[in-house]
């Protein structure tokens, strides 16, 4: 087997541009329908070749991880090598964080499912779709949607997806106030009691790539994880209005359990500006013009 040098992977930043809860199943597991699509910025991975699996992590955001956050991606080489015992050898890691930690954005997942790309272009794709798609999920519920980064309906706990043939491109705004939200205390501020009867899903989705289609559709929705996280993080609702009263803004939202909220924008130039100008007021805070698709 033909072994290149190395893999560089771009771990894209997961956004729940909507995300409704639709219930909370007896053994305590929360059924989610949401629209998820990728940001342009993420981490990034190079994966080498070595005598034994090794991790470095680097960039603005690598003191704020914890062992737990980091070695997702060490469980994500282990999960592929026992495996595939003869197909992928130990790796070298080096990670860039880029993105906050504990935002809503897919972090440590989008990692994870970045390892299990790089894998499979270091040492050749696996046969055995249906295992990889299970170790993803094992490893997250959000990994199985990372490793497409593609716009996708995503249902039940994550294991559900339909990816979008013309999903919807939008310039975007980021920003997260700088504080890490648990995606555990979220969840239980929501205060959904296990066997909770089912709440409406999504609306019909759009039938065409039309930015004016999918607003619309926007508007429809809602992240039913948004109240219970300002409940918590009070800093959401101040980033939510500050994004709201850009100008340019057609629509804003937290993503997934936060505290990183989102703006779509009129076009890329209106969205820039929002962003200096964000990152003007408010120093503290991690302010991005982006694309989101």
């Amino acid at each position: 087997m033909t072994v290149t040098e190395s893999i560089t992977e771009t771990a894209r930043a997961k956004i729940n541009l909507a995300l409704h809860v639709t219930a909370r199943r007896g053994d305590g597991y929360h059924e989610l329908d949401s629209l998820v699509a990728f940001a342009a910025i993420g981490d990034e991975l190079t994966i080498t070749p070595a005598s034994r699996t090794t991790l470095q992590i680097t960039g603005p955001f690598a003191a704020q991880l914890t062992g737990a956050d980091g070695n997702i991606v060490l469980d994500a080489v282990e999960a592929m090598r026992q495996a595939w015992p003869h197909q992928f050898a130990p790796v070298a890691i080096s990670l860039t964080k880029k993105l906050p930690v504990a935002s809503g954005i897919g972090g440590g997942s989008a990692d994870a499912a970045g390892v299990l790309r790089g894998l499979q272009q270091l040492f050749g794709p696996v046969e055995e779709r249906a295992r990889l798609k299970k170790i993803a999920l094992q490893l997250g519920a959000d990994v199985p949607v990372c490793c497409l980064q593609r716009a996708c309906r995503m249902s039940s706990i994550g294991q559900q997806l339909e990816v979008l043939g013309d999903g919807p491109s939008f310039a975007a705004v980021m920003v997260n106030p700088g504080i890490a939200v648990s995606t555990p205390e979220v969840f239980a501020a929501l205060g959904l009691m296990p066997g909770t009867p089912a709440m409406p899903g999504l609306p019909p989705l759009p039938a065409t790539p039309a930015r004016q289609d999918w607003i619309g559709w926007l508007a429809q929705c809602r992240n039913d994880l948004q109240a219970p996280a300002i409940s918590l993080v009070p800093e959401i609702d101040v980033v939510l209005k500050s994004i709201g009263a850009a100008p340019g803004c057609l629509m804003h939202r937290m993503s997934g359990s936060g505290a990183t909220c989102f703006g779509v924008f009129e076009d890329q130039s209106s969205a820039q500006r929002a962003a200096d100008e964000l990152s003007a007021l408010n120093k503290n805070w991690w302010v991005r013009a982006t694309t989101i698709a």
